[in-house]
């Protein structure tokens, strides 16, 4: 069973795993711009993204603390696996924004929420009380407002969007709790970063090399891997995207669950569809509409209310 954490440690999981979701919000924005303005096929731009993140790491870890290039070979084969869980949940979320755009593709993977509540009770013993569930229901009713899908021609209008973005909330779901589980063993959360997006690097270039398999219909292939050619502008853009905010918000992301549960840090991440639209509707003019706020409202709610509520539970357990 897993133990309560303290107040200090909560709050601090709690600030680390909101600038996670802020720094991640830009993310979406980043992808949006490569896939319309430069048409780059969204398995090729997640394959750069997880080479370049991992790339940054190696330099920079390898500089400042070489010590955590070193994972220990027991760990080889789950660090591995989480790469996979990684490159999965990569090329279905970069699918989904480009087929639904940046505010819904964001908000649809979050429905990671409820995913992640019921598998942590079910595989890590996380507590799942009236409050998380409220919490959950709060989150989920917010991303269903921001997402549009309560207008039933949302459904009709890009089913494939929909589907896509709602199974890259279920591989998040396990990304999150192998994160936990990561932490729970010890490993350091920049060593497990590391490690997963060099995996799921791998992984995607494998995905590129048989497109036809796994995505029907998608004509990309190996010579597509170059797809920016010279475009300078459009490879700084996609360094910036992989080594700037991936790398920060998943690092951060990865930080928070050796504070939090999984499931806790997971709810509280559903705040950045709120980040990822106010930076769509000045950036790329994505409108939002009043259901749209309300839903926003919602999900920050939700998220102060689980806070409030935990933060309860570690005074009384003092």
């Amino acid at each position: 069973m897993t133990t309560a954490p303290g107040g200090s440690d909560l709050t601090r999981g709690y600030i680390i795993a909101l600038v996670s979701a802020v720094v991640l919000s830009t993310t979406a924005v980043f992808i949006r711009h490569l896939t319309v303005a430069y048409n780059m096929p969204p398995l090729v731009l997640a394959f750069w993204r997880d080479a370049f993140v991992a790339l940054t790491l190696l330099l920079v870890l390898g500089v400042v603390r070489p010590a955590l290039l070193r994972a220990g070979r027991r760990y080889l084969s789950y660090l591995i696996l989480y790469g996979l869980t990684l490159a999965i949940f990569n090329t279905l979320w970069t699918y989904s924004v480009s087929l639904v755009g940046a505010a819904i593709g964001t908000v649809l993977v979050y429905c990671s929420a409820a995913f992640t509540a019921l598998l942590g009770w079910w595989l890590l013993k996380e507590r799942l009380d009236g409050v998380k569930l409220l919490a959950v229901a709060l989150c989920l009713a917010g991303c269903a407002a921001v997402s549009g899908v309560l207008d039933p021609t949302s459904w009709h209008a890009n089913v494939l969007g929909v589907i896509t973005g709602t199974l890259s909330g279920l591989c998040y779901s396990i990304y999150s709790l192998m994160g936990r589980s990561a932490s729970q063993r010890g490993l350091n959360p920049w060593t497990t970063v590391l490690y997963t997006f060099g995996s799921a690097a791998l992984f995607l270039l494998l995905f590129n090399l048989l497109p036809g398999v796994l995505w029907p219909g998608n004509e990309t292939g190996a010579g597509d891997l170059f797809w920016l050619g010279n475009a300078t502008a459009g490879w700084v853009i996609l360094f910036v995207l992989a080594a700037g905010p991936t790398v920060i918000g998943f690092g951060l992301y990865n930080v928070s669950l050796g504070y939090l549960p999984a499931s806790v840090a997971n709810l509280i991440v559903t705040s950045e569809p709120v980040f990822t639209a106010v930076i769509a509707f000045f950036l790329l003019g994505e409108r939002l509409t009043g259901m749209q706020l309300a839903g926003s409202l919602m999900i920050l709610g939700g998220v102060l209310f689980l806070r409030v509520q935990e933060g309860r539970s570690a005074r009384q357990t003092s």
